[in-house]
Parts: C-alpha cells; sequence; structure tokens
C-alpha cells in the first residue's frame, strides 16, 4: 500500500540526529542556533526562534504584539486545529472565515467582512503551500501572521515597496530580483516543523520575524523564555538538514505535481487554482472529488494507494456539526477534498501507478 504520506528523512537526516544521540546534545543548544542561522539564510529574515511547538511559537507572537483579553483573532476554517485551540487558549476570540472554494484559502473580501465582524489580527493559513493575493490583503491594514508550514519556499511576485519586508542584508539583492518569500511579508510568520509539514523536525516551529522593528520587541521575550519551550538540538538537527535539502525535495514534488495534475486534467475531478503558479510550494495533492470520498478511497485502495481527507484535523473539524454549516465553502471542501500521496521518497513506479488512478478516478 502507497500510504499518504511519508518521511522525507534520508540517510542525511539519520545521521545528524544520531551524532547528536552519541553526543548526547539534546536539548537546546549548538544545533538549534545553526538550524537558526541557516533559517535566516533560506528566509533573509532578520532574527528567528525554534520552539516545542507551533501553539508555543504563536503564544509569543502575541507576547510580541502586546495583545489584549478577548481581541478577535481572524482564522480560517481549514486552517490547522492548533490555531483555534491556541487563540481561544491564550484568552482570545477565534473568529473563525469561510474559504474560497477555488483555492481553499481566505480573500481579500472575505477578511474585510470579518473585519466588520471585529477582527483585528489574521492568523494567515496558507494551507497546501498555495499562496493568496497577499497585496491586497496588506491593502486592508490589518496585522498578519503568516502560517508557512506548507508553504514555506513560496514565493510572492514583487510587492511595492512600502509593503515589501526588509529581508537581511546578504539576501536582499536575491528577493528583489525573484519576488518575496512566503513568511516575509507579515508582522511575523510560523514555520511548523511537525511530521506532516512541508520542512519536518518531528515537531516544533520556528517563529521568525522578517523585519529587524519587530525583533527587536520579540527578542526581549524570547531571550528569557524557559529552556522547555525552545527546540532540543535532536530537533533542531533533523530541521537543519531538512532545510539545507529542501531545493532537491522540491524539485522531486514540483516534477511529479506536473504529472499528477495532468493525468487528474484528463478525468472528471479538479485540484485547486494556484495563482502564485510556479511560485507556489508543493506540499501535497490535493483533489477534490466530483464524487464522494467512499467512492474515492475505495478505488484507489483497490490499487494499493491510501489517500485521505484533506482538512481532517482542520478548525472545521473541531468544530461542532451546527457550527460547521455557517462556512459553505469550506465544509463543501471538507467532504469533498482528499490527499494523494506526493512525496520524495515516493518513486517513479509507485507515482505513475497514482497518475493512472487520477486520470480515472470517479
Amino acid at each position: 500500500m502507497i500510504q499518504t504520506f511519508s518521511s522525507t528523512i534520508r540517510r542525511k537526516e539519520m545521521d545528524a540526529v544520531l551524532t547528536c544521540m552519541v553526543d548526547e546534545k539534546l536539548g537546546p543548544g549548538e544545533l538549534n542556533a545553526k538550524f537558526i542561522q541557516t533559517v535566516k539564510e533560506f528566509t533573509g529574515c532578520d532574527g528567528a526562534v525554534a520552539f516545542r511547538s507551533p501553539a508555543i511559537a504563536f503564544s509569543y507572537v502575541v507576547k510580541a504584539l502586546d495583545l489584549q483579553p478577548a481581541t478577535s483573532v481572524m482564522i480560517s476554517a481549514l486552517a490547522p486545529s492548533w490555531h483555534y485551540t491556541a487563540v481561544a487558549n491564550l484568552g482570545f476570540k477565534p473568529l473563525v472565515l469561510d474559504v474560497d472554494e477555488n483555492t481553499g484559502l481566505v480573500t481579500p473580501e472575505i477578511i474585510q467582512e470579518g473585519i466588520k465582524n471585529g477582527g483585528r489580527l489574521l492568523l494567515l493559513s496558507e494551507t497546501m503551500g498555495i499562496l493568496p493575493n497577499i497585496q491586497k490583503i496588506l491593502d486592508l491594514g490589518i496585522p498578519v501572521i503568516e502560517d508557512i508550514s506548507h508553504s514555506v519556499g513560496a514565493v510572492y511576485p514583487l510587492l511595492s515597496e512600502s509593503e515589501e519586508a526588509e529581508p537581511s542584508e546578504q539576501n536582499q539583492q536575491d528577493k528583489k530580483s525573484a519576488g518575496v518569500q512566503a513568511g516575509m511579508v507579515g508582522l511575523f510568520s510560523i514555520l511548523g516543523l511537525e511530521s506532516e509539514d512541508t520542512v519536518t523536525a518531528g515537531g516544533g516551529a520556528v517563529l521568525i520575524a522578517p523585519k529587524r522593528r519587530e525583533w527587536i520587541v520579540l527578542k526581549k521575550y524570547t531571550d528569557v523564555a524557559p529552556e522547555t519551550d525552545i527546540l532540543g538540538d535532536m530537533n533542531s538537527a533533523l530541521g537543519y538538514i531538512q532545510l539545507k535539502e529542501f531545493v532537491r525535495n522540491e524539485q522531486s514534488r514540483k516534477a511529479m505535481f506536473a504529472i499528477f495534475q495532468k493525468s487528474l486534467a484528463s478525468g472528471k475531478n479538479k485540484t485547486f487554482v494556484r495563482e502564485g503558479g510556479d511560485g507556489s510550494t508543493i506540499w501535497s495533492f490535493p483533489v477534490v472529488l466530483n464524487g464522494s470520498f467512499k467512492d474515492a478511497k475505495q478505488y484507489a485502495g483497490r490499487k494499493d494507494i491510501a489517500i485521505r481527507q484533506a482538512y481532517e484535523k482542520s478548525v472545521i473539524a473541531f468544530l461542532e456539526e451546527e457550527e460547521q454549516s455557517k462556512y459553505i465553502h469550506a465544509k463543501s471542501l471538507y467532504l469533498r477534498c482528499v490527499l494523494f500521496p506526493l512525496y520524495p521518497r515516493l518513486g517513479s513506479e509507485s507515482a505513475t501507478k497514482i497518475a493512472k488512478v487520477l486520470g480515472t478516478l470517479p
């Protein structure tokens, strides 16, 4: 059976982790610092800190922003469920937003409606590696925190000078010519490192401050963070190698995505619109079904391919059924969108088998 997800961990990653174990360097230390330096070089950000979970990372965002209790934080109905629980557990109000059915993302128009309903901060989920219309979102004037757990490495088209992030000096010219990286346009961004995120460290998250102004404020809190909040060296070693191997892994994912997309187009199902085109990151292969999930799962299963609901761990899955009905497009995608296997270690034989199934899927 070809599993829906499989780790991209190779020998290099395992060697790095085993070295940590042999040297007994498990807690936060040199490798955490090395990992953070790599994040800064990769993104061009001014500062970053690796924490043990995305929820912990978000707790430091609200400290840095001095967010007042009961503030309404806008989140997507299709964002990972930790968005909802982290916001609520910290004493803020989750304001859940519906999505655009063609992209699975919140739009500027949806966000604007959320602002009218009291939304004061946007935790922006860039699920499936698909990029939103960030310029129009920024134009709304609302503080934005990007979740780039799926979209790390994606590139927005060049923004207006007034709205661009300010990457560190060594990367500034590269970013100007290529566009602006996801995670570099909001006040802060969160890069999840969980087992099924694009870059995995087996768990954890990096909180990124694109600009110096926000980093100065954030650093005051992270400098005194308890060690139990900070990512250990063993996880950092894995994250470091994963980020170093990102380009190779992404090339492999994009090659398979192109094949799968072409096969899917010959059938009656579809995938999401990616307005960012080649600038998007490939996380998995989502299929919006024309028929039922049960039929698709059985059909793929007969071909030894495991698929699963794309949003089974999202906010809408966390809500009661009555609450779900408020988010028409999100609920429809929750019921009809599935993930097919797509990861660097898949292999050409398995990829060919998946492509054939995508073209004949009921």
